[in-house]
């Protein structure tokens, strides 16, 4: 009994113990024991306002963003904001922008020389649909955590969208290639022309060419940036040296086969012959006259192939109607007059002209020289007769002239004498002097036309042969003088064209004024 008193004595007492322990005001027990609980909960407390508020924000911007429908805040194409557009609104003030921006045309430059491009040879194009989606796409691309950072970040650093510029590469470089010729400086390259029977060849010389590809980046640089509105885009060149002369393709290039003259009836048509052409010498000679020293020009021979059947050698079945005829007397007894007249009428006997071709006198009948076989007769000169060589000519001439008219052939250059000649009256005669005064023609009518012409027993007589059309006049010259004074004599000259006997049209040929004798 008393051992179990004892075990509850000691119990209690141990109660009693702890009693003593913890026997302090609550106020302080709770201050040690609650303390730290206190500053979690209100961190745990904030951190989770802070994750709603952020999570509301978020929801709410996410909800907002996943139902815009145009381009978010902060995007730029070609620095012009587009923020809150569609793309297609978007599209529409960027190619307004674009076009206000860009000259019709820009300059380029090498030095002093300066030349302009309009853009619309170049077919300018910025892809301002891309640019436009291409903003719209912005945000938009990834999962909603990234759109959203994405959304976020755009907003406050903005975006600024490039639209791809192109051209037409092929035209602006044929422009560019047009240009490098012009350029002051620029290559030159070797030519080559042909002077009587020789061939002329200029020998190249170094210089500047455009560099065509680097000048396309240089001006597409420029009309991205809008830069070449301001201010002109300096070509870019590089040097050049001249090709060298090559004799076997400037040889293929001249090289030509006589073609023989001939017609067909059914349809009718004339088929004029061609001279051909040929090095007077071998290709390797001409390669060694090249190759021998450095000049400036060269030469090379040439020879004339012709035809074995000329136009003139085609048979009058092929000019079955004479269109016209005309004929002057001369003295037969002037053998050296008569000898030029003769001349100048062979050069141009047989002559066929092609419909749309011009006749030249000088051309046909060439220089009046001895060796030629041309002799000293009387000409005008200054006002009086002086023995020239040549003289007498000018009948041809004046013969031709008048068959011409008649036969309603357009005249294209005529000019008339100093004094009025023996052989015709006023107004209906043709002056030349070759190298100064010609007399031409053209051939206006539908079909060639063959001239013949005679010199004989005191006759120069020309024919004009070709075949007749349904439009044809019948043609009267109608020459008169108009006035006179002490030292000049003034005349004029018309064409009448008749059809069935009436006058449909009056032309006048010439007013000519003459010297008196």
């Amino acid at each position: 009994m008393s051992s179990k008193n004892s075990l509850l004595e000691k119990i209690e007492e141990k109660q009693d113990k702890n009693l003593v322990s913890t026997n302090k005001p609550l106020s302080e027990c709770m201050s040690v024991k609650r303390k730290p609980m206190n500053v979690i909960s209100i961190f745990g407390i904030l951190v989770a306002l802070f994750i709603f508020f952020a999570f509301a924000v978020i929801s709410i911007f996410t909800i907002y963003h996943v139902f815009n429908t145009n381009i978010i805040a902060g995007v730029s194409i070609k620095g012009l904001d587009v923020s809150g557009l569609s793309p297609s609104d978007a599209k529409y003030q960027i190619d307004n922008f674009i076009k206000n921006s860009l000259p019709e045309e820009i300059k380029i430059k090498h030095g002093d020389f300066e030349a302009m491009i309009s853009l619309s040879q170049m077919d300018i194009s910025f892809d301002t649909k891309s640019a436009s989606n291409l903003a719209f796409q912005v945000g938009r691309q990834g999962n909603i955590f990234e759109n959203t950072i994405c959304v976020f970040s755009t907003m406050f650093g903005n975006i600024n969208i490039e639209p791809k510029v192109t051209l037409n590469k092929e035209l602006l470089t044929k422009n560019l290639e047009d240009i490098s010729t012009q350029l002051p400086d620029a290559v030159v390259q070797s030519s080559y022309y042909i002077e009587g029977n020789e061939l002329i060849i200029t020998a190249g010389k170094d210089g500047y060419e455009v560099d065509t590809n680097a000048t396309i980046e240089a001006i597409k640089d420029s009309i991205s940036t809008f830069s070449c509105k301001e201010s002109p885009i300096e070509i870019i060149v590089k040097t050049k040296q001249p090709n060298e002369i090559n004799i076997e393709k400037i040889h293929d290039e001249i090289y030509k086969e006589p073609v023989d003259a001939y017609y067909t009836k059914e349809p009718f048509s004339v088929y004029p012959s061609e001279n051909g052409m040929d090095f007077n010498i071998s290709v390797e000679d001409a390669k060694a006259i090249i190759g021998s020293e450095k000049k400036e020009e060269y030469s090379i021979p040439l020879k004339i192939i012709y035809p074995n059947v000329t136009t003139n050698m085609i048979g009058t079945e092929a000019f079955p109607d004479m269109l016209s005829t005309f004929s002057t007397n001369y003295a037969a007894n002037n053998k050296n007059r008569t000898t030029n007249l003769i001349l100048a009428a062979n050069k141009i006997n047989g002559t066929v002209l092609m419909p749309g071709e011009v006749f030249s006198y000088n051309k046909v009948v060439g220089a009046r020289t001895i060796s030629a076989g041309y002799k000293e007769a009387p000409v005008y000169v200054d006002g009086r007769v002086e023995d020239g060589l040549g003289g007498g000519i000018c009948q041809i001439t004046s013969t031709l002239y008048n068959a011409v008219v008649y036969a309603n052939l357009e005249i294209t250059q005529r000019t008339n004498h100093q004094f009025i000649p023996s052989y015709v009256t006023a107004s209906r005669d043709a002056t030349v002097v070759y190298g100064a005064i010609d007399f031409q023609f053209k051939n206006n009518r539908n079909y060639p036309i063959k001239l013949v012409c005679s010199v004989s027993g005191g006759i120069a007589n020309f024919r004009i042969f070709g075949i007749k059309q349904e439009e044809d006049c019948e043609v009267q010259i109608s020459s008169y003088e108009t006035g006179r004074t002490s030292k000049a004599i003034y005349s004029e000259a018309y064409k009448i064209l008749k059809r069935d006997g009436k006058v449909i049209d009056k032309q006048l040929l010439s007013k000519d004024t003459y010297k008196r004798h």
